[in-house]
């Protein structure tokens, strides 16, 4: 990846998350770069082009986080576990990337093409396949994985939003937080039937 194209996708990070996607033009990210917006366009046809890169390139780091949780551990258990605090772990040490996958709503942004979305999935299939192990040894509930899969990763994502948005009590510590959405998901999951 050329330093220019890096740039721009770093500086149109921050400035989607500052501004907002509303306020993201070209013009501003090339005067955040110091280049010319035309420079910008070499690399990206539109400003929704850019946003996809982002979002392309934070559902990778957040595979690739979940792909080293997922093989380190064999038992489902501890899988279903260990693929928790790595989602979370990202989502707290990368908010810019997470806010621009997860949290920003834009109104005319063009479609997230779908094979992109394929790739994205990915993610929810690693938990998909620690629950289907785990149903497979009978230490899951038989319930549809699917479905499963989805209530574990809103309970992820809702801890790391939460903690993100400082919507917390900072009383509690952060690591006690994360450690009992662990605990409850896989937990819940082991003795409930969802579906």
């Amino acid at each position: 990846m050329s330093d220019l194209r890096r740039e721009i996708l770093d500086r149109a990070r921050h400035l989607m998350v500052e501004d907002g996607y509303a306020h993201l033009s070209m013009r501003k990210i090339a005067a955040a770069v110091g280049c010319s917006a035309t420079s910008i366009y070499l690399h990206f046809e539109s400003k929704d082009a850019l946003v996809h890169a982002l979002i392309d390139e934070g559902f990778e780091r957040l595979n690739a986080r979940l792909q080293e949780a997922a093989e380190a551990h064999a038992d489902p258990a501890e899988r279903l576990g260990a693929l928790a605090r790595a989602y979370i772990r990202f989502g707290l040490e990368n908010p810019e990337y997470y806010e621009v996958m997860f949290l920003l709503h834009p109104e005319r942004m063009a479609r997230y093409p779908v094979e992109s979305y394929r790739r994205a999935r990915r993610n929810l299939e690693l938990i998909a396949e620690a629950l289907e192990a785990g149903a497979a040894d009978g230490t899951r509930a038989a319930a549809p994985t699917d479905v499963a899969a989805h209530v574990h990763w809103a309970a992820m994502h809702g801890v790391v939003s939460l903690l993100l948005a400082r919507r917390v009590d900072v009383r509690v510590p952060e690591e006690a937080i994360v450690e009992a959405a662990v605990r409850y998901a896989t937990e819940g999951l082991r003795t409930a039937s969802v579906g």
